[in-house]
């Protein structure tokens, strides 16, 4: 270790990556450049310009807390977080090309399931967790636009991951989850509505593509079932997925954006930000409760629980469409 406190290390690290990323977002937001701030257009749900390179500061306090303590992430995850954290600040300062981004995505993508799939199991998981990569972390990106919601998610995601790498004995695999949830702490404090400071592609790509990362990595190291991430993202996982889907059925550009999601339409219902993050906070909170109940359950079990969350989502959504499409004063 390059430092070395008494304090457990599932504590240190997280304190330290807090007050790296709390202060180092606090300077970013004080620069006031063109290139830095995102322009409100007719698909935005803020009016004014904001900064959106939030995820720099975010990720600042984490790779610095872990080098500091020589946490055990491999390099070629540490690798795999700053490729993208170039190309996708790149995008967020001058637009890149799709084709270009995705190819960083894909080909980070596939090293990672490469080398740590292929050697024990067929090229067929190999392929689909890269596509679960890729997937993820453009969804990620996706479900980042409104106040408070992505950084809600990764506290309480990565949050959740360390709670259970800790209560199985893995205080460094703990410490690396509960660094990234309080780096997310201290940008949710600017980041709440009114936001003074957006992630950006920045943050929320390389934050996809970790909930993806260590989710496997904690499968491999048996410490849950891969059911297990599904449950606790899956509020992310179902608002994009499905519509993407949608749009892709009526023939629209998918990569373009749009105000299309139900927590964009949340928003603009009358919820607003505030509200829209709060009842997502509860949800959130609900399918990691039932994520952690669930790990130490049967598979079948964990399978159910699942199905009856996906049931759950469809209901929601089919009185979302179907309120959506009431005539004003009707229905």
């Amino acid at each position: 270790m390059v430092l070395d406190f008494s304090l457990s290390i599932a504590v240190t690290v997280p304190l330290l990556s807090f007050l790296l990323s709390f202060f180092s977002i606090l300077w970013l937001i004080k620069i006031k450049a063109d290139w830095v701030l995102d322009q409100p257009n007719e698909r935005s749900l803020h009016l004014t310009p904001v900064s959106r390179i939030g995820g720099l500061g975010l990720f600042f306090g984490v790779i610095v807390s872990w080098l500091c303590f020589s946490v055990a992430i491999p390099d070629s995850i540490l690798m795999g977080i700053g490729l993208l954290m170039v190309i996708s600040l790149a995008d967020d300062v001058r637009r890149v090309p799709v084709w270009c981004r995705l190819m960083v995505h894909a080909a980070v993508a596939i090293s990672f399931s490469i080398a740590f799939l292929s050697d024990a199991y067929g090229w067929g998981l190999v392929i689909f967790a890269a596509m679960t990569v890729i997937w993820m972390s453009n969804l990620y990106n996706f479900m980042d636009g409104s106040d408070g919601l992505a950084g809600g998610m990764t506290v309480i995601g990565f949050g959740i991951y360390g709670w259970l790498a800790y209560a199985a004995g893995n205080n460094d695999f703990a410490a690396i989850n509960f660094s990234l949830a309080a780096a997310a702490l201290a940008f949710l404090i600017h980041n709440f509505h009114p936001a003074r400071i957006f992630m950006g592609d920045v943050g929320s790509i390389p934050l996809g593509y970790l909930a993806v990362v260590i989710g496997v990595l904690g499968w491999l190291d048996h410490l849950w079932s891969l059911w297990v991430p599904v449950l606790i993202f899956s509020p992310f996982i179902a608002d994009a997925t499905v519509t993407l889907m949608k749009r892709l059925f009526q023939g629209k550009r998918i990569w373009q954006a749009h105000r299309e999601h139900y927590y964009q339409r949340m928003v603009q219902s009358g919820l607003g930000h505030r509200g829209t993050a709060l009842v997502a906070y509860g949800l959130m909170l609900a399918t990691g409760a039932s994520a952690v109940w669930v790990n130490a359950q049967d598979v079948v079990l964990q399978i159910r629980i699942v199905a009856v969350w996906g049931c759950a989502y469809l209901v929601l959504m089919i009185i979302s469409d179907r309120s959506q499409k009431t005539p004003p004063g009707r229905g």
